[in-house]
């Protein structure tokens, strides 16, 4: 679903070459503009969704130097009074000590629930942000501008909110749809060619729950081939829109489709089990779509060793993650994989619900007990 921009806006319309995209999910509909051009127009765009007179802006130290003071002035702009709160960048901010001084930044500031948070960053900024405005008062609104290629087609989109625990990624959390997305794909010019890249986990594994047509138009005609001495700024944008848009809307109709992952959406996991365990015993020492990337090799692999995954399914998925520079196994120890998989939030008691690759554009959730997912990630990772 494509959508015509909210008439709520007025005069407020979307640049050229913009796309528009509706997710009508139960809780909330609302509507993703993926362009060119519109940091500097987030003020105008998000207001008619933040009724109330304050907006806190959540970022981290990294992003908030880059276009902090760009996307607060666009905020002023339209009569807000603006609040920032600034934490310093990585995972391992992603905790309930931020957690918590982000909510008591918010109560010192006086916002009420009609005012609002602004997620200006990645993943981290973004799942952070949104778990505060979910918890803060019970539910204020959250605008969501991811300046990730990550966050733009995965964590932005289908109102996931987390912190991580000691024992595991994303433990604590809750579904809170945001109110708007604004994703500018011009900011990828101000990543290192090593983030970009570790972001293709995720638009990866996007192309193969979608099917053959995005999977070659992602696998056949690598758009990091452009990357040269200049970093990003040699990347073609204008694909990256279509690009960023189609794998928004992949994950759209799945959430769309069961917006709590009782169901459909734990197709989205695919590769994450294994993934997420990487992540965790490495110490958060890899990006979160290299661990995605080589969770999905594995996966694949030992799939393919038990009669489940074509073999010809998994060379294509396997070249392609190479292709992009990405990994395809890990120096982690499989135990060490094993013991974080036992504390995934996604198990159940002594069951794994395994997303098995059945053909591109065909996955199947497959309710395993814990010692032949065990199986699996040995026969993958030995292979």
């Amino acid at each position: 679903m494509s959508g015509t921009w909210e008439s709520t806006f007025g005069d407020v319309r979307p640049p050229d070459g913009a796309e528009v995209i509706d997710v009508p999910t139960a809780s909330r509909s609302y509507q993703v503009l993926c362009g060119r051009g519109l940091i500097d127009r987030v003020g105008p765009l998000a207001r008619p969704f933040l009724p109330g007179e304050k907006v806190l802006i959540v970022s981290d130290a990294n992003v908030w130097n880059l276009y902090g003071d760009r996307v607060a002035d666009s905020l002023r702009s339209t009569g807000l009074e603006i609040c920032i709160f600034v934490f310093p960048a990585g995972e391992a901010q992603k905790n309930l000590r931020t957690f918590g001084t982000c909510l008591e930044v918010m109560a010192d500031a006086g916002l009420t629930r009609d005012d609002g948070v602004v997620a200006l960053g990645g993943g981290v900024t973004g799942d952070l942000g949104a778990f505060a405005a979910a918890t803060y008062m019970r539910g204020t609104r959250v605008i969501q501008v991811p300046t990730s290629l990550l966050a733009m087609v995965d964590s932005s989109v289908g109102g996931k909110t987390a912190v991580d625990l000691a024992g595991g990624k994303n433990l604590a959390g809750a579904f809170f749809q945001p109110s708007l997305v604004v994703v500018d794909v011009d900011v990828l010019a101000s990543l290192t060619p090593s983030l970009l890249i570790d972001s293709f986990g995720e638009v990866i594994k996007h192309g193969v729950l979608s099917g053959p047509d995005l999977f070659y138009a992602i696998a056949n005609d690598p758009v990091t081939a452009s990357l040269g001495p200049d970093g990003c700024e040699g990347l073609d944008f204008d694909r990256m829109v279509s690009l960023v848009a189609a794998n928004i809307r992949v994950k759209r109709d799945v959430v769309v489709a069961d917006e709590r992952e009782s169901g459909l959406r734990q197709t989205l996991n695919l590769g994450h089990t294994i993934g997420h365990a990487i992540e965790a015993a490495s110490g958060y020492g890899f990006g979160h779509g290299s661990c995605v990337a080589a969770g999905l090799a594995i996966l694949c692999r030992g799939a393919t060793a038990l009669g489940l995954t074509p073999a010809p399914v998994t060379r294509a998925i396997q070249t392609c993650i190479v292709d992009y520079g990405l990994p395809t196994a890990t120096d982690v120890p499989v135990e060490a994989i094993l013991e974080r998989a036992r504390s995934d939030k996604k198990r159940h008691g002594d069951t794994v619900n395994a997303v098995i690759v059945r053909y591109l554009g065909s996955v199947d959730v497959v309710p395993m007990p814990f010692g032949e997912f065990s199986e699996l990630v040995r026969l993958g990772m030995a292979l």
